[in-house]
């Protein structure tokens, strides 16, 4: 009697379900509203002809910007900072004076070389006068000769030192940062100030190794910026590195971009479009109209039969997606017709009428 009870029960309970679906799927179907259908019933549909056309593939990767002219300029020796003739954001050119350091100690020993330089060549002159008469001895004209060499080539050693007490800027840009103030002390190798030219920018990405046969230096690429979203830049890549990274498997692709009006900016972020596959000519349809199911992937195409069109369902291989777009690359012919509008709908064998 309990096991009669637990069967008679259980019936209950999956009527009551069956009925709740059924109430589900009449709801359903009355907010979807009615399916297109011609006068005599037949389901409408849209559909798209089969010819072949040009496909592309495209994968995305992340890099980063960088400005080509970036530098930290420093000293080329040691003093103290007398002035910084430059300020944050200030435009200067190559050539333009940047800092000067205390150069006292210098510029009173040349002022000390150049008196005894002319000294010293006045003697030399005499000695050269005398010696050409044959008048004196040949050592006293060459140590007239080699004192004068010495304090020319000393001179020239303190200007050069003079030279490098004037910090001036290696190329046109911007000044972005001052490290230093007037009155510290500069140090060859220590950063005095930040000079940057962002007319021209490179981009740096980490490519996966996978794609090293599929890319190749001067292949087109598209730069998309998240800072900018509605700005797409054409590029080429300019330079595939040849070492691949051991840590995350990558390879550097680099690609050179004009920044005219300076909207990009060092570390900026972007993402570059490369093209790893093109076929000239394929069969692609929307990627919504392919489908899957046990025996594989499938969609709807038109056919007559019997004097009437039906949508019969045909399996496929495809291809590579990109976007709404899929490739077919078996089991579908140039001329037949892709049912594309009210796939959802149709059944194998099915009437159906092409919507005009």
């Amino acid at each position: 009697m309990k096991k009669n009870r637990l069967i008679f029960i259980l019936i209950i309970f999956i009527m009551a379900m069956a009925a709740c679906q059924k109430k589900q799927d009449a709801a359903a179907a009355s907010t979807a509203g009615p399916v297109p259908a011609d006068t005599e019933g037949n389901l409408l549909v849209e559909v798209k002809n089969m010819t072949p056309e040009k496909f592309e593939h495209f994968f995305a990767v992340s890099g980063s910007l960088e400005a080509i002219q970036d530098a930290f300029i420093s000293a080329e020796t040691s003093g103290q900072i007398k002035t910084i003739h430059a300020q944050e954001g200030q435009r200067v050119q190559k050539g333009d004076l940047l800092v000067s350091l205390n150069s006292d100690i210098t510029r009173n020993a040349v002022a000390e070389v150049k008196n005894a330089l002319d000294l010293a060549r006045i003697v030399f002159l005499k000695r050269q006068e005398l010696w050409d008469k044959n008048i004196g001895s040949e050592i006293q004209y060459l140590e007239a000769k080699t004192n004068k060499e010495t304090l020319e080539n000393r001179l020239k050693s303190l200007q050069a030192q003079l030279d490098l007490a004037q910090v001036r800027a290696p190329f046109a840009g911007i000044i972005d940062n001052i490290f230093k103030k007037a009155g510290e002390l500069a140090v060859p190798g220590l950063q005095l100030m930040q000079l940057v030219n962002l007319k021209r920018m490179r981009i740096n990405a980490e490519v996966a190794e996978t794609y090293l046969g599929k890319i190749k230096q001067g292949d087109r690429i598209e730069i998309t910026f998240p800072t900018y979203p509605d700005w797409r830049l054409p590029a080429s890549i300019s330079r595939i590195g040849q070492v691949v990274s051991e840590k995350n498997r990558t390879v550097l692709v680099q690609a050179v971009l004009d920044n005219r009006q300076e909207k990009m900016k060092p570390n900026m972020m972007v993402t570059l479009r490369c093209r790893d596959f093109f076929a000239p000519v394929a069969l692609v349809v929307p990627a919504i109209v392919v489908k899957n199911d046990l025996a594989g992937i499938y969609l709807y195409t038109l056919e007559r039969e019997n004097g009437k069109t039906v949508a019969r369902k045909l399996y496929i291989s495809t291809g590579l997606t990109e976007g709404n777009r899929t490739m077919v690359v078996g089991g579908l012919a140039a001329g037949q017709q892709v049912i594309v509008n009210g796939y959802n709908l149709v059944k194998n064998g099915m009437p159906v009428t092409v919507k005009r």
